[in-house]
């Protein structure tokens, strides 16, 4: 008895919520397709539809839901399938549908049917005709005509034939018959085939030419339909699958249903490759079969290439003539292992990711190390001299094939020239599969080469996360001489200054000077002192810059001797660091003799850092950032990241003094997020260090005392910057709250932690120290000429600050008309700077006006406005005390009622008597409000008394202690 109940189809999920496990997913339009068919045959209107398409795409699977859906609408229902164990069978889905309907009863006897009866007796029992032979596929085909009339007469008929393309040349005759006469009886003959070239696919090429059958193409699935399936795999909501699961699976499945069942739970894990599944892996080899010898041995030499492989190079190695090519890329296409692939032209594609692992497991290890030899043999003869990809390709033939030492050689020199090209990721990734292919059987000098290799590059490009974990095992291989070994130890030196690991740089460069000895050749000798230049700069010693600078020239000369252009470079960049400070000519010339090396000798890395570090000199001194940003990016395209990434530093302490606050926020967050990927821990404690300063220079204490709290772990891993959170970060702070004795603090701190460990960056030496103690009486024309001959305080940032000193000693000296011009300087030069600007003329207002030069006042009251509007009130309120002292009018500032929290409001609290409150409350005397707020000690004590007589406490004690938490911040 059957039943009409209507069941949830795989486009409506029981519950209306995700599908469950061994649901229809994606496939609404073609069951929409073939119910139009089936609702036609219960209408006595006959049909034959084709389902085709690639193996694995779910034809069988969409064929059972349509059997499942005729029989829930009260259709008579059967199926077969031609596939069989063993020798092919005669008519099998035929005979296989009919005894479908017979059990049901859908069919009566086979003796009570019409004048056909014998036929169909014979063919459901197996007997043969008693009148003639074998049987005829049309007798034979109108037998079953009737049968599935008879069948279909109330409700209609569904008969599916699975497997088509395996059916015999009888069993397609038989069909053929079907499909040009059904159309006037109640049934639909739904068939199911693949694409492979053979009779089968004549017969739907014919019936589809002529209009005797719809063909439904089942397509692989689109990304939603892919998600619900995996959802359903996984047992989880369709939201639960990221984009990265989803991009895995679709990349993994091609959106195959059968591949993606079987990589459902792999794809679900830490993101590794899915293990390949056994069932998969033996439907490929079935298909494989199916190819023959020969397009088998095409198929396993092109799975050696990996997901993709280029036409010619396999036909070549496989030794395959034109005609059994196309016939066997023909067969591969419709079998679903091969596709062409469209990115490239003469490149094919395994149809997804698993069938080139799939092909390559059936194979012996014997066979596949020979597949390989054949596909390098004919790479090099079609491609001589392995130009562009093609030499770390054959590289990968050769480690295949077992030939480790033409692999490793290949996978240098593609590496080498990669590198050339400014691909350093790419050079990295090939030296490190050279190095995964060197063991302890290789020899100790091949097993060096590869990683000092590995090591310059990763140097150069600033990788140090590429350095393989164990390299320094090699470093105490008694089989290589102590000059190589002395080598490696250097070059993983310079990879720990790059990660901000210090003290294991200076330990690895100790060792490296002993290993090396007293007489090296100049090859090994520049190595070394190169790399201990660099290295130098992070030894706590206050000699390290004069030791470094040596270095770094005996490195220079003994590596132009030895013919090493790239490592004299380097020591001439250095070189010209260490010499800016004192020398921008001498500097500019040493980085300019770099850059000639690197034109010279092709160099791409070494003219990027050249390239940015001249253009850094120049910005310093005109202050014009634009060349720096067009260099930076110019070296990111090169792979050269730790100049790029000291260049985003630079720029963003720019930016951070022309107030530019939410630029340099984003540029750091980029940057910082860079190193921190790379694992650059040195360029990410510069890159903290700015964003320090960048609250520092908006007066905001409390964040840029966490963003130190966040440098602190990385204080010491580049050279400088323990002193530069001072100079740079707390005093400017504590200037913009005018607290002059705790900013001259911490640039004492900041001067004494350079003299100890001396670095070549500017903490205020040579500007804005110069000026406050100028102003302080502290320094005279002896400490101004000294900085002003240096080349540090010719930058335009400083110039200023030199200026303004200068200034100030000219009025002192009684030349008010010199100092107002140097004034003028001062005040041009800081015209990009306005923070900085208004901050000078507060610093020397008192001594202009005292000695009569310039215009204090004018200056006085842009400063007061330019820090009112910044909320800077303590330095604003010194710009107007200042203002009185000189008898200038002076704006009154009581518009800040809102800032007085409301509880104190309502007591009638002003904004004078709160911001007395707010000191009060820190249990500040008196006579430290007043010099604060620039008001008179008589003033303050009256504002006190107010506030404890609106407030109601009795002491200034019990005041403190109830407003505290309130008023403290």
């Amino acid at each position: 008895m059957k039943t009409t109940t209507k069941a949830p189809t795989a486009t409506q999920p029981l519950d209306g919520g995700p599908p469950l496990r061994g649901q229809l997913v994606g496939r609404a339009a073609e069951t929409a397709r073939i119910g139009a068919a089936l609702a036609a045959a219960r209408s006595q209107r006959g049909a034959v539809v084709v389902i085709t398409g690639e193996p694995g795409v779910g034809k069988s699977r969409l064929a059972a839901e349509v059997l499942a859906a005729a029989e829930r609408s009260g259709m008579a229902t059967a199926g077969g399938r031609a596939g069989t164990v063993g020798p092919a069978v005669p008519y099998r889905p035929l005979v296989e549908g009919l005894l479908c309907l017979t059990r049901a009863g859908d069919l009566p006897a086979p003796g009570a049917t019409n004048a056909y009866g014998p036929h169909l007796t014979a063919l459901l029992e197996g007997t043969p005709h008693p009148a003639s032979g074998p049987l005829s596929p049309l007798l034979v085909a109108e037998s079953v005509l009737r049968a599935l009339a008879v069948a279909g007469r109330r409700r209609g008929c569904l008969l599916v034939v699975d497997d088509l393309q395996d059916a015999d040349a009888a069993t397609l005759a038989a069909v053929e018959y079907l499909l040009d006469n059904i159309g006037r009886q109640p049934a639909v003959l739904l068939l199911v085939t693949g694409r492979e070239p053979g009779a089968a696919a004549d017969l739907v090429a014919r019936a589809r030419q002529r209009g005797a059958a719809a063909v439904v193409e089942v397509p692989p699935l689109g990304p939603d339909a892919v998600r619900r399936l995996l959802a359903a795999e996984l047992a989880l909501a369709p939201e639960e699958i990221g984009p990265g699961l989803l991009d895995r699976a679709m990349t993994g499945s091609a959106g195959i249903p059968f591949v993606l069942r079987e990589i459902a739970h792999g794809l679900a894990g830490d993101g590794t490759p899915p293990v390949l599944p056994a069932a998969l892996a033996d439907s490929v080899a079935r298909r494989t079969a199916r190819l023959g010898p020969g397009g088998a041995r095409l198929l396993g030499t092109a799975a050696v290439f990996g997901p993709r492989f280029p036409l010619a190079v396999v036909q070549r190695a496989s030794g395959c003539g034109d005609d059994a090519l196309a016939m066997a890329l023909r067969t591969a296409t419709a079998a679903g292992l091969v596709v062409p692939d469209t990115t490239s032209a003469g490149w094919w594609a395994f149809r997804h990711p698993l069938v080139g692992p799939a092909v390559l497991a059936g194979l012996g290890p014997g066979e596949r190390a020979g597949a390989a030899r054949r596909a390098a043999g004919a790479l090099a003869a079609l491609h001589p001299g392995l130009p562009g990809p093609w030499c770390a390709r054959a590289a990968a033939l050769h480690g295949q094939a077992g030939e480790t030492g033409e692999a490793v050689r290949l996978y240098c020199e593609a590496a080498g020239r990669a590198a050339a090209d400014g691909a350093v990721d790419r050079a990295l990734e090939l030296l490190a599969r050279a190095h995964r292919l060197t063991g302890p059987a290789t020899e100790p000098g091949t097993r060096a080469t590869v990683l000092e290799r590995l090591l310059d590059t990763a140097v150069s490009g600033g990788r140090p996360g590429a350095v393989p974990t164990g390299a320094d095992g090699l470093t105490g291989d008694p089989g290589l001489p102590p000059a190589r070994r002395a080598g490696l130890h250097a070059r993983l030196a310079e990879t720990a200054a790059l990660a901000g690991r210090p003290a294991e740089a200076v330990r690895h460069i100790d060792v490296a000077r002993l290993l090396l000895g007293d007489r090296p050749d100049d090859a090994h000798r520049a190595v070394v002192d190169v790399a201990a230049a660099h290295v130098e700069l992070h030894r706590l010693t206050p000699d390290r810059l004069t030791a470094a600078a040596a270095l770094a020239r005996r490195g220079a000369d003994a590596a132009e001797r030895a013919g090493l252009p790239e490592l004299a470079g380097r020591a001439l960049l250095l070189l010209g660091q260490l010499a800016a400070e004192q020398d921008e000519a001498a500097a500019a010339a040493l980085v300019l003799r770099a850059c000639a090396l690197a034109h010279a000798g092709g160099l791409p890395a070494l003219r990027a850092a050249a390239d940015l570090r001249l253009a850094g000199l120049a910005a310093a001194r005109d202050g014009r950032p634009g060349p720096v940003d067009e260099a930076r990016d110019d070296a990111r395209r090169t792979g050269v990241l730790p100049p790029a990434l000291d260049a985003s530093f630079f720029l963003a302490l720019d930016q951070v003094r022309r107030g530019e606050f939410t630029a340099a926020a984003k540029r750091l967050r980029e940057a910082a997020a860079d190193a921190e990927r790379l694992g650059l821990g040195a360029c990410l404690a510069r890159l903290r260090l700015a964003d320090a300063v960048r609250y520092a220079h908006q007066g905001r204490r409390a964040e840029m005392e966490e963003a130190l709290e966040r440098l602190g772990p990385l204080v010491d891993a580049a050279p400088g910057v323990r002193a530069m959170s001072y100079g740079l970060a707390r005093a400017f702070c504590s200037l913009l709250e005018d607290e002059h004795d705790a900013a001259e603090r911490e640039f004492a701190q900041a001067l004494a932690y350079d003299t100890e460990n001396p670095a070549t960056c500017d903490i205020g030496r040579h500007g804005i120290v110069l000026l406050l103690g100028v102003v302080a009486g502290r320094m005279g024309r002896r400490h101004h000429a000294d900085v002003a001959r240096a080349g540090a305080g010719g930058t335009r940032w400083n110039r200023q600050f030199v200026a303004l000193a200068d200034a100030v000693l000219l009025g002192r000296e009684g030349r008010p008309v010199e100092a107002s011009a140097a004034a003028g300087a001062a005040l041009a030069a800081a015209e990009p700077y306005p923070m900085a600007r208004n901050l000078c003329v507060r610093l020397v207002a008192a001594a202009a006006h005292r000695d009569g030069w310039g215009a204090p006042v004018d200056w006085l009251r842009e400063a007061e406005e330019y820090f009112h509007t910044a909320g800077l009130r303590n330095v604003s309120g010194a710009c107007r005390a200042l203002l009185r002292r000189m008898g200038a009018p002076v704006r009154q500032r009581r518009s800040g009622d809102a800032e007085v929290p409301l509880d104190l409001r309502r007591c009638g609290i002003t904004v004078r008597e709160f911001e007395v409150a707010r000191l009060v409350a820190e249990r500040i005397g008196n006579k430290d409000i007043a010099g604060r707020l620039h008001i008179s000690h008589r003033t303050v004590e009256k504002h006190v008394a107010s506030l404890l007589q609106k407030t109601g406490h009795p002491n200034r004690a019990a005041f403190a202690s109830a407003a505290r938490a309130d008023l403290v911040t």
